[in-house]
Parts: structure tokens; C-alpha cells; sequence
């Protein structure tokens, strides 16, 4: 019987959630793909470094919400860098159901070659954009605004 209930239009080509979805995985991948290649780190590894890099000592717990990646990720990511010498973890003294995270000095040092390849492809953003760059930006900004 529901086989025949009309479906109303729709273009998914231009539905602008799974649009934003799209591009951010490509773009995301196409990072990935520099770094994974050159230093064989993973994506939710970058996502933790680079917030280290950022902020020096975060919890797992910042992390997760700053990037909007599970818990269980961003720990599994951490265990992985702390196995490969980038990071330090560490019990917040006051709660210790957090878990503090701290590059390290090769960790510092993997991240002085990573930003410049992460800057390097943000231009390359810039520039494939051109003056709807800005527009963009601007559009982000407003969407990743709390309500």
C-alpha cells in the first residue's frame, strides 16, 4: 500500500546538509591522505595533535567536544600516539575521570613539520575557491554559532 504514496521533490544535489558532509570528508581525506602518506598517522590522530598544538595540555573530554568525535575515538587515538612517543597522558588531579593530554618533545616536533602541511593545503583551499572564499568562511561561521 505505501508503495504508492507520492514522494514529494527533493534534490539531494542540493540539500546543503549532506552537501557540507561531502565536502568535508573529501577535503578531509585529501589532507589525510599528505599526512597518513608522509608521518602514518590517522585522522582522529590529527584531530588530537592538532588541538595539542593548539591548546598545549587538553582533556580527552575537550577534545571530544571540541571536534565532535566519540570519546572512545579520540582515547583509542590517544593510546596510538602515546604508544608512538607523541603525547603524555595524565589523571586530572581534581577528577580523575579525565584524562589530560601534552605533546611531548617529539610530538612538538612531528607538529613542527605537520602545521606547514596543513597551511600548505588550507592556501590551496583558498586558492581553488578564490573570492567565494570568504563567502564560505563567513557561511561556516554563522552555522558552527551555538543556537
Amino acid at each position: 500500500m505505501t508503495e504508492n504514496v507520492p514522494l514529494p521533490d527533493f534534490d539531494l544535489s542540493r540539500f546543503m546538509p549532506y552537501r557540507l558532509a561531502v565536502a568535508a570528508q573529501r577535503t578531509s581525506e585529501e589532507l589525510a591522505r599528505q599526512y597518513r602518506d608522509r608521518f602514518g598517522i590517522s585522522i582522529p590522530e590529527w584531530r588530537v595533535l592538532v588541538h595539542l598544538a593548539t591548546a598545549e595540555d587538553v582533556s580527552v573530554r575537550d577534545i571530544e567536544a571540541r571536534v565532535a568525535m566519540e570519546k572512545s575515538k579520540v582515547s583509542r587515538a590517544a593510546t596510538r600516539l602515546e604508544a608512538q612517543g607523541y603525547v603524555t597522558k595524565t589523571q586530572h588531579q581534581g577528577d580523575r575521570r579525565l584524562v589530560r593530554l601534552k605533546l611531548t618533545p617529539r610530538g612538538r616536533e612531528l607538529m613542527a613539520e605537520l602545521l606547514p602541511l596543513a597551511q600548505a593545503y588550507q592556501d590551496e583551499i583558498e586558492a581553488r575557491l578564490g573570492a567565494a572564499f570568504a563567502h564560505l568562511e563567513s557561511g561556516l561561521t554563522a552555522l558552527l554559532q551555538d543556537k
